[in-house]
């Protein structure tokens, strides 16, 4: 196993989500007109992006060429599970397909999708550019901001993060002189997870791009123990924060703009019923706990959600935190 780098955060902290609070949150996004155009806005171009995908997607009555699987994962499911036909390990390729295609293109359909929401430009990828590194950008007078965005918290490697390191320090001034500042707040976001979730390759992002401040440099706030980096180089200021889950979401709205992007995700994808089966039994040993909520009162109520729905809420929830605070 690799030895702890002495200088990463020592102490990460876990995140808790508070159950009550969360319902707290969800109504008062319903009795925000604002927040809820956002949703109905996200609502509609998730459900069209998804659409477009699926569509796209190889079907039961595609050649098997169109499915690109592995001979040995098939094999071990195969092992896993007792198979003794190929028409029952033939029945699990279409959906494996499904998910193996959304995990690659999940996250930059949510980039597409929020960003524009919430005042950011999408920044095409554009290869041997200095926006290249780029996901997302916002302009004011005084600053230029970037972001390069990860769906999760364990998307990295050393050289992914050394990479990226030395792309922010290489071209912040070009970026800084594009649009007339001298000040760049740059941010490796995560859309998901929690700093304690990760592997910690992201914070090396900071590290490589502190060594990659030469000479002609000056480090103005440490990436010891940081979750973030400020330096001078070429007349330019720049600030380089890693964000994951929750401070990334808040940092590109406000404290409920996770639950907003939660809440247009499920209006999309999620069919309304009127109520879950009494004796359904879960298969991951702590889903029912994560997704109960009785202790609601009967009467909360709002418009947004379905209460079908609410446990979604709380599946969704999960993602970004280490844990539910306990119900009082």
């Amino acid at each position: 196993m690799a030895q702890r780098h002495p200088d990463l955060p020592k102490r990460v902290s876990a995140t808790l989500l508070d159950k009550a609070t969360i319902f707290q949150q969800l109504a008062e996004i319903d009795r925000d007109g604002e927040a809820r155009t956002r949703v109905l806005e996200m609502e509609n171009s998730f459900r069209n992006k998804i659409d477009n995908h699926l569509d796209a997607l190889p079907t039961k009555d595609a050649a098997f060429s169109k499915f690109n699987t592995s001979p040995f994962v098939l094999m071990f499911y195969s092992r896993q599970n007792g198979y003794a036909g190929i028409e029952q390990i033939e029945k699990d390729i279409v959906p494996a397909k499904v998910f193996s295609s959304m995990e690659t293109s999940a996250g930059r359909m949510v980039e597409e999708v929020v960003l524009p929401v919430y005042g950011w430009e999408i920044v095409p990828s554009v290869m041997h550019s200095a926006e290249s590194l780029l996901d997302g950008k916002k302009c004011d007078p005084d600053e230029y901001y970037a972001v390069t965005l990860k769906s999760g918290p364990r998307c990295l490697n050393d050289e992914m993060a050394q990479n990226i390191g030395q792309d922010i320090v290489k071209n912040a001034k070009a970026w800084a002189d594009a649009h007339g500042t001298n000040s760049v707040e740059f941010t490796y976001g995560v859309l998901y997870g929690t700093k304690k979730l990760s592997n910690k390759k992201d914070w090396h992002v900071l590290r490589n791009a502190a060594e990659a401040v030469d000479a002609d440099g000056h480090i103005l706030v440490p990436h010891k123990d940081n979750w973030s980096l400020r330096y001078v180089k070429d007349g330019i200021e720049v600030e380089a924060t890693v964000r994951i889950g929750l401070d990334w979401w808040e940092y590109l709205g406000n404290r409920n703009t996770w639950i907003e992007v939660c809440i247009a995700l499920i209006r999309a994808c999620v069919v309304v019923r009127e109520s879950p089966h009494p004796d359904r039994r879960f298969v991951i040993s702590d889903m029912a706990d994560i997704v109960d909520h009785s202790f609601l009162d009967k009467n909360y109520n709002v418009g947004i959600l379905q209460r079908s729905q609410f446990e979604w809420l709380l599946f969704l929830a999960r993602h970004f935190c280490d844990d539910f605070g306990k119900i009082a």
